[in-house]
């Protein structure tokens, strides 16, 4: 790996996330959204620096943009739709009532404007989870399962690939996507992270075409190149980053969410930060816009 500089890292928000997820940076409005799934919330960083939350009925995984306004959410019970204007959360459908216990976690939207979520089983053992895409006309098919935690989802930029896995079955793969149909193919390997001290969390694509991720447990952000292989790592003042995603008005922040749920008390007090919201300046990339659902 080449030695880069080490970027600047920013303090955004020094909040106590329980399991923070999802920084999206709004394409037309210019502000960033985040969640914490536990609290559990939607939340948007403000210009003044505070932060409002649209509290969710339950444990809300992931989130994308709605052309018309608010955004579609994955939560336990299932896919829902938010009015930011008065709070509102409509049920849209649960993809999966004969699982009760299971919940939407990682998911985001393709540049044709479909919401691509994946499920997980509450424990970390069960392989119950499986891939669902939500289209515009609010329409759901599973297109893939055997999940133990779904996550790691993003699109690369040529609209060719997606990458998807099980961080707990440690294994992201790489699926052939056809973005016109919006069918996925030829599912193989992208990277292997058994016998590391790290797990793939949230991620994404920058406009060069590399995957940047959380590597969950270690305390960094990894950067992986076509074929799977690391690129660049940047280290966190966390052990436990959850997502990374691009944002900024040039798109070339990295925002980094993060959690305390997973420290015990006297790791608490070793780690100030950890469930802050984090922005990485100066890394010599930008990402792509984030896209609208069009439903």
């Amino acid at each position: 790996m080449p030695k880069l500089p080490q970027p600047e890292i920013e303090v955004v928000h020094e909040g106590a996330d329980i399991v923070g997820e999802s920084p999206m940076w709004h394409p037309l409005e210019g502000r960033l959204y985040w969640v914490d799934t536990r609290y559990p919330a939607l939340q948007r960083l403000e210009a003044d620096g505070t932060v409002r939350r649209w509290t969710m009925p339950s444990n809300i995984g992931s989130f994308v943009f709605r052309r018309g306004g608010g955004v579609v959410a994955g939560l336990k019970q299932g896919f829902v739709t938010v009015d930011l204007e008065t709070g509102a959360v409509t049920p849209v459908l649960d993809p999966e009532p004969d699982q009760p216990e299971n919940r939407l976690n990682d998911g985001r939207c393709d540049r044709r404007g479909r919401y691509w979520c994946g499920s997980r089983d509450p424990g970390d053992e069960n392989p119950g989870g499986s891939l669902f895409r939500l289209s515009p006309d609010m329409a759901c098919e599973r297109m893939d399962t055997g999940f133990i935690v779904s996550n790691g989802m993003a699109f690369s930029p040529d609209d060719r690939t997606m990458i998807f896995g099980d961080s707990r079955g440690e294994v992201m793969w790489r699926y052939d996507l056809d973005i016109e149909s919006g069918r996925i193919a030829n599912r193989r390997v992208f990277l292997s992270t058994a016998g590391l001290p790290w797990r793939v969390d949230g991620a994404t694509f920058d406009a060069e075409g590399y995957y940047w991720c959380a590597l969950i447990g270690d305390g960094a952000i990894g950067r992986f190149d076509p074929e799977g292989r690391l690129d660049r790592i940047v280290r966190l003042p966390v052990s436990h980053p959850t997502m990374c995603n691009f944002g900024g008005p040039d798109l070339d922040v990295l925002y980094v969410t993060s959690g305390t749920v997973f420290l015990g008390e006297a790791e608490r007090a070793r780690q100030p930060l950890a469930g802050a919201l984090l922005a990485l300046h100066g890394l010599g990339v930008r990402g792509v816009p984030e896209p609208l659902f069009e439903g």
